[in-house]
């Protein structure tokens, strides 16, 4: 079948400026211009701070550092705030589980002015040896309890056209360990495993949230241990040039821990795609073999699957030791031409009752996080 017209690379679109930035197949918005007399807006500045343990980044060196790794270095203690100026942050960044409390805020627009943007795979060198893993090729890891986010795009544009040779194609734009997690308006772009919703060690929990996100990519781009709700979020499955047959990749591959009775929760949300229709499933369950009595979980409630979705097979397994038929895999009240009904028995359904258990608050107990 033939391909839609696409972009060159998504290297071409983040670097070129912040206004160029835009997931694939999405139009870019104009960000706010980098030489302009307010980089971070109504954020302050560092002449005029919002509180003495806000932090100021700008890639053109009119804030307090210019890279988002410096600021979160010397931002040590709880409870402290960045913001980040309109502009493309190629770096790898990483904050540790003793930076507690940390918000970062994109002073442009909306998340597609401020991107932080690598190109690290689980099989890329590392400069002392070896390779990175798939945790390794994250571009942001986040270890901390009590991050959020607002209007940001985390991002890796490493592309399997690009290195033919390399067998570990994982390329992670965010890995996220720590409890009470949040994102607000934020992007994740990536092909494979984009978004990495963890825990820091088997048999602990963290429970994050994704308010009103958009998140692409192909194989098992939404995948983890972690507790997730993904509340009015986007997800959409790309094209893929380099296979011939479906399926092309799944979107959700979580790897719920047995004892957790709660996984990834996906409400009032929408799936869409640029590839032919039907050639992704909606999930896979993940058991590693660091723990192969994980029970993957996921609900999809009250969202709209669109036509690349394979409403017939939706989910597959990734081994025939753990069938996906074994595993917590369930929908409710879901709309569009994916969540047709065709085969009963490959979808299995909550009945009301089930679904008064799989909300938000049930997910995400005494904690609310900030709109």
């Amino acid at each position: 079948m033939p391909s839609p017209h696409l972009p060159p690379s998504r290297r071409g679109l983040l670097t070129a400026s912040a206004g160029a930035v835009a997931a694939l197949a999405v139009t870019a918005l104009p960000a706010r211009a980098a030489g302009g007399p307010r980089p971070f807006g109504r954020y302050g500045s560092p002449a005029a701070r919002l509180t003495p343990g806000t932090l100021y980044v700008d890639p053109h060196g009119r804030g307090d550092f210019t890279t988002v790794q410096a600021a979160v270095t010397a931002a040590d203690g709880n409870g402290r705030t960045l913001v980040l100026a309109p502009g493309v942050y190629r770096e790898t960044v990483s904050v540790d589980a003793g930076r507690t409390g940390m918000t970062w805020i994109g002073a442009g627009h909306g998340p597609r002015d401020v991107v932080i943007v690598y190109d690290n795979a689980a099989g890329t060198p590392k400069p002392g040896g070896g390779t990175h893993g798939t945790s390794g090729s994250a571009t942001t890891t986040v270890r901390a309890d009590g991050f959020t986010a607002h209007r940001i795009t985390f991002a890796n544009d490493w592309l399997r056209a690009g290195h033919p040779g390399t067998s570990g194609t994982q390329a992670v734009a965010i890995k996220v360990t720590g409890d009470r997690s949040a994102f607000h308006h934020c992007r994740f772009l990536g092909h494979q495993d984009t978004l990495y919703a963890d825990t820091a060690a088997l048999g602990v929990f963290a429970r994050q949230y994704f308010s009103r996100c958009y998140v692409e990519g192909d194989v098992d781009f939404v995948f983890g241990r972690a507790t997730a709700v993904f509340e009015h979020c986007r997800f959409h499955t790309l094209n893929r040039t380099d296979l011939a047959a479906a399926p092309y990749g799944f979107v959700f591959a979580p790897s719920t821990a047995g004892p957790n009775p709660r996984g990834f929760l996906v409400t009032r949300s929408r799936i869409s795609s640029e590839a032919p229709d039907g050639y992704y499933k909606l999930a896979r369950p993940w058991v590693p073999s660091s723990d192969p009595t994980a029970r993957p979980s996921l609900v999809v409630r009250d969202t709209w699957l669109g036509t690349g979705i394979d409403a017939v097979t939706p989910y597959a397994s990734m081994s025939d030791a753990f069938p996906w038929q074994e595993q917590r895999f369930t929908e409710y009240r879901n709309l569009g031409p994916g969540a047709r009904i065709t085969v009963p028995e490959n979808r299995p359904r909550l009945t009301a009752a089930q679904a008064g258990e799989h909300t938000r608050r049930a997910y995400l107990g005494d904690w609310r996080p900030d709109a």
